[in-house]
């Protein structure tokens, strides 16, 4: 009996995490629903395939924050006047969820509700766009004007992970997760769709 759970376990995850993947990319492409929703045949896809598919598109980016900065960089001197460089730096910063992460514990069939517990939101991304963001000025830098430069973006890079992470991007990262899966999960498994987070989830069994 328990190996027939397990099984049943095991497919049901499977056939979430596809829906859920397949779901996402026909969001993004601006249609709700996939091809498969309207057609009577049904596509069959093999266990290897599923793998690949969850490799590949297992990290779902649900937010994008854009960020903007004028940083100056200097070079401080005793005697003679401080190597400057000013940069205008565009970046962006990125709130996700790993699907990789989960499995088949992380998934509770009920008659009629399924919990899903998804890994906690991540910062996937966060980086300068080299091509939007430029050297505005530079004074006494001369030989040095190369450090001043790579210094100033590795500093902007890792201001940016931070305001990312100060002003609230895990949260709404969580928050778009639910907005965003519940609905489609409820569509795909016919069944109420309760969503927690690890972090959520191991609070919950402490109490």
């Amino acid at each position: 009996m328990r190996f027939i759970q397990t099984i049943f376990r095991l497919a049901l995850f499977f056939i979430l995490i596809v829906g859920i993947i397949s779901l996402w990319e026909n969001y993004r492409a601006g249609s709700w629903l996939p091809d498969w929703f309207s057609r009577e045949n049904k596509t069959e896809t093999t266990q290897t395939v599923v793998l690949q598919e969850i490799t590949s598109l297992g990290k779902l980016e649900l937010v994008r924050y854009n960020f903007k900065d004028v940083v100056e960089q200097q070079i401080v001197k005793d005697w003679l006047p401080n190597a400057k460089a000013v940069l205008i730096v565009q970046g962006e910063a990125v709130g996700c969820v790993d699907l990789t992460k989960m499995d088949i514990a992380d998934i509770e069939a009920g008659k009629d509700t399924l919990v899903v517990h998804l890994p906690e939101p991540e910062l996937c991304v966060f980086k300068i766009d080299h091509q939007r963001s430029k050297v505005y000025n530079t004074e006494y830098a001369f030989m040095e004007e190369a450090q001043l430069v790579q210094e100033g973006y590795q500093k902007a890079e890792q201001q940016i992970k931070q305001s990312a992470l100060d002003m609230g991007i895990l949260d709404q990262t969580k928050e778009n997760a639910v907005k965003l899966l519940t609905p489609m999960l409820e569509r795909a498994s016919g069944r109420k769709v309760v969503i927690r987070f690890s972090m959520q989830a191991r609070l919950e069994k402490l109490r």
